[in-house]
């Protein structure tokens, strides 16, 4: 991507932190020990300084293959108030997948405790009932074609957190090269997305709230579960596109 495209992606702006619609495919951070693997969101920081001295840095992180909200802070205090928030699970987090067949019922919560799968895997994560506590809660959006399109809100902030729950619940995430059957996407990427973050960043005024459109690559299946293009005519748009919807404590976009 060039700095203009990933300047176009701003879904919100103000003097604290920026929020970035997250193209899939590309990752948030640089490889292990800072050593470059390829393209990645921090190489796009001094496009996102827009004026301030510092460059921001990664509140959280979304997996490579994740689209969605990302959460920049601008400078070192905010950087730490958003850090704290996102390890206290004090920021609102809801994200949209399909997944292959899906849950009978129309709404639950999964509680299933993780760890690291082996040494040799990186952050590839299992079902370990000696691991971390992990919850998550789901709702079922709709149904087709085989697939059904859940919200899913982690209550907990594990590694690879919702692409095992759904693994281990019988409904992988459609397009998953870890934890599901990719080969039968197509090639179409993996079929989660960080819809919307709520951020209570600021004292005494409303959380910021900011919605990510659904991503091309997701459209066509989400479809197949009832999902229409006019559902996101009122959602945040790329900034330079269209105003964005934010529901804003503090300053508006700028």
């Amino acid at each position: 991507m060039t700095p203009e495209e990933i300047g176009s992606r701003l879904l919100y702006r103000d003097g604290l932190m920026l929020i970035i619609n997250k193209p899939a495919g590309l990752a948030v951070h640089r490889g292990p020990k800072g050593q470059k693997s390829g393209p990645s969101i921090e190489d796009y920081f001094d496009t996102l300084r827009f004026g301030l001295p510092r460059m921001p840095a990664l509140a959280h992180r979304l997996d490579k293959e994740t689209s969605g909200c990302l959460v920049l802070g601008r400078h070192r205090k905010a950087l730490a108030d958003l850090n704290l928030l996102f390890r206290n699970g004090k920021v609102g987090k809801t994200y949209w997948a399909v997944v292959e067949g899906g849950p009978q019922a129309d709404e639950g919560r999964i509680d299933m405790p993780l760890g690291r799968l082996d040494d040799t895997r990186g952050w590839w994560m299992k079902h370990d009932p000696a691991g971390l506590p992990s919850a998550t809660t789901w709702k079922a959006m709709g149904r087709g074609n085989g697939l059904t399109w859940l919200a899913l809100e982690p209550l907990t902030g594990r590694t690879h957190q919702l692409r095992v729950h759904c693994c281990e619940s019988g409904f992988p995430i459609l397009g998953d090269n870890i934890y599901g059957s990719a080969p039968r996407v197509g090639g179409s990427g993996m079929h989660l997305h960080a819809r919307e973050v709520v951020v209570p960043l600021y004292r005494n005024k409303p959380p910021v709230k900011v919605t990510a459109p659904v991503p091309p690559h997701m459209k066509e299946r989400l479809k197949a579960c009832g999902w229409t293009e006019d559902m996101d005519d009122a959602v945040s748009a790329p900034l330079g596109l269209s105003r964005p919807r934010v529901e804003a404590a503090g300053k508006p976009p700028q």
